[in-house]
């Protein structure tokens, strides 16, 4: 089975090791005692959302790009698992926003946002 809170903890170790920041650093940035931290990177504990954003702050990465990781990740699980069950799976294919260009279009309420292979209009409301 997998947990996406293992998912989860080993994608917030890797974001702080990629840092070369220490438990005690992250927690208490994030002020979380540094035993909880340690459970949620371990995939023991499952973290709120108003911890992961405390946390996301701490290592200053935005959640969605964590939420994006972890999604490659469960999606990497997904097919090794029914690859060993011999299940036939598809695979959604969705454009990576790795290289995001923004431009403001007509004033500051509407930006275009252009990925790889397709372009978005956000609107303020």
């Amino acid at each position: 089975m997998i947990l996406l809170r293992r998912l989860l903890g080993d994608v917030l170790r890797r974001q702080r090791q990629r840092q070369g920041r220490t438990l005690r650093e992250v927690s208490s940035s994030a002020r979380v005692s540094l035993g909880y931290l340690s459970e949620v990177e371990r995939g023991q504990k499952e973290a709120s959302s108003e911890l992961l954003s405390a946390i996301c702050d701490a290592l200053d990465v935005r959640m969605s790009e964590l939420m994006r990781e972890v999604s490659d990740e469960l999606s990497l699980a997904e097919l090794a698992q029914s690859a060993a069950a011999s299940e036939p799976v598809t695979v959604p294919v969705r454009p990576m926003l790795n290289s995001v260009s923004m431009a403001s279009v007509a004033g500051p309420e509407r930006v275009t946002i252009k990925a790889p292979a397709e372009a978005v209009n956000v609107v303020a409301a």
